[in-house]
This record gives C-alpha cells, structure tokens and sequence, in this order.
C-alpha cells in the first residue's frame, strides 16, 4: 500500500535522540518526584514503626503471624488432647520408626501407602485408616504439604540438661522463633552428627507439623533439652567441657580460629537482633562468617549448617 502524501504546508518536525532522553529522564525524575513527598516525614513514621515492632519482638509481645487460607481451601483444625499432627512421608516414617514417640492414629492415602513400604492390612497398636487425600486436608488445611500421610501423636518430652549425653558437639539457640528456621537447624544438626539441641522454655516454637515437617524426620532422632535460664544453662554446659561459641557477623574473630578442645557448643540468635547481651557475655567466645562476598550475613539456618560442617571437621582432625 503506497504511504499517504503529507498535507500541503505540513513540515514533518524530527527529535534528536539526545532531545527525546532529556524528555524522558525529566518525565522520570518528575514521577519521582511526586512519589517522594513528604519523604522526611515518612521516614520518621517508619523508623517509629520499626522501633516499635522491634521491641515488641524482643519482649515476646508480637503474635506470630499467622498464614489466611487461600480461598477455596479448608483451613486446619486442632488437635485435641494435646497432641501434635506429623504430615509428610519422611516426617511420618521417622515417627513410626522412633520408639520413644507415641503415635495414637495414622490416616494414609493409597498412593502414600506404597511410598511408605506398608501394605494392607495395617497392622499397627493404634487406629490406621485409609482415607482420601481430601480427608487429610481437611484436618491439616488446605495448605499443607502432607504428601497423603499424617498422625496423631504425643508430643516429645524435653529432656533436662543433666540427661546430655556424652556428645562433642551441640546446638543451642537463643530465642529462635521461626518453626521453619528451627525445623531445618535440627535437620542440619542430624546431618551434621550434632547429639543434642538446647532451646529455651520461653520464646521457642513449640513441636507442630510445621517444625516437624521443615526437620524432615531430624526431630526423630536428636535430643532436644528445654532450659529456664539460658546463661546459666551456658555455664554448665562450661564446667561440662564445652567451649560455647556464639556467631555474631560482627564477631571478633573467624569462627575456625575459635575451635578448640573436644566439645564445642555453637549458639546462635534469633535473625534480627542476634543472641542477646548476657548470652554474648557468657560464650566463651564470639565468632563470626568469614564471608567475602557482598553480602555479611546468613538466614540463622543456613549459618548453622556452614557452622556444623566447620565444627564437625575441626572434631574430626
């Protein structure tokens, strides 16, 4: 089709590249521009609110969040009797193999069934029943990831620090509330050969499927010991031979260079405001990262498992 003609005393008129980026970064800062009113002030109010949720954090005041169903999807019942919900395969085959756990019912898709290496009938000295994955759903919420298997058992008993057996190496948080960042600690802990876990009585996830199903069966098989008072705590853990380390990113020292001994206890805070004042006072030492790239610091779990791995081969040599 051949090009229409310009009308008659029309001048076509032509930008300069240069004209039209001018044009353009103006238009930008101007939007910018607009978006930055009353950035003073903003700030101010944020910085308030950060202060504010901070010290709620710290004082055990701030509810975890709690995730809304998506629509269309049933929401999670509660156990009664105080039971705890396991769901997923590796999560449920390490709580029907540990026989310190008390399992009080087991539902099991077909499917699941197999993947599990059990086969009908179910033989089992609790109630076993095969049901719909929908069933399941029903019971966890829509949301979880239950892989078609779940039951119904007594929590775990916490065991005093007295009951720690003769390991070299152990994890002690300080306040660690997330069920998934603890869930993958302990994971890394069994992989690690860690022999006991130490949490305090307050500010720490309680057992759920949540921290059982991110430990992917780790919570089967190392102990985990309960204390009031954590520095306290800290030094027995002194008198029982442990050199307690706690990463800090701002640490004195590389955390390799603080080995020493046959007993090492690593100590890690919560992310965010990391192990609070008394608990650096009473570590034997602070270590950081040595991490030289861009970024400084780690998510609490993925540091505990750099810092497994080191403390492991230390113990080794």
């Amino acid at each position: 089709m051949a090009a229409r003609p310009l009308p008659v005393n029309t001048v076509r008129r032509t930008i300069s590249p240069a004209v039209s980026k001018r044009r353009a970064r103006g238009y930008r800062d101007a939007m910018t521009s607009d978006r930055k009113t009353g950035t003073p002030k903003d700030s101010h109010y944020a910085r308030l609110r950060r202060a504010h949720r901070d010290r709620a954090a710290q004082e055990g005041e701030r509810p975890a969040a709690q995730p809304r169903p998506r629509p269309g999807l049933p929401a999670a019942t509660r156990p009664d009797d105080g039971l705890v919900r396991l769901y997923g395969l590796h999560t449920v085959r390490a709580a029907l193999d540990n026989p310190a756990r008390k399992v009080r019912r087991l539902l099991v898709t077909r499917n699941a069934l197999s993947r599990l290496g059990l086969t009908e009938p179910l033989s089992f000295p609790f109630p076993a029943e095969i049901v719909e994955p929908r069933e399941i759903d029903r019971i966890v919420g829509g949301e979880a990831v239950h892989q078609g298997v779940l039951v119904e058992a007594e929590p775990l008993k916490p065991k005093p620090l007295a009951a720690l057996a003769d390991t070299p190496l152990i994890l002690v948080l300080d306040q660690v509330t997330d069920p998934h960042n603890v869930g993958a600690i302990l994971r890394s802990g069994v992989a690690f050969g860690a022999g006991a876990l130490i949490t305090t009585a307050r500010h720490s996830p309680a057992e759920t499927g949540v921290l059982a199903k991110a430990a992917s069966g780790a919570l089967e098989h190392i102990d985990l010991i309960e204390v009031r008072n954590l520095a306290d705590a800290l030094e027995e853990l002194h008198a029982a031979g442990f050199r307690t380390v706690g990463l800090d990113s701002e640490g004195p020292a590389e955390l390799e260079k603080t080995f020493s001994g046959s007993r090492i206890a690593l100590v890690l805070g919560a992310e965010g405001k990391g192990l609070r004042q008394k608990t650096r006072q009473t570590v034997t030492a602070l270590a950081r990262l040595d991490m030289p790239g861009a970024i400084r610091s780690l998510n609490v779990s993925n540091a505990a498992a750099v810092a497994l791995y080191a403390a492991r081969k230390f113990l080794s040599e």
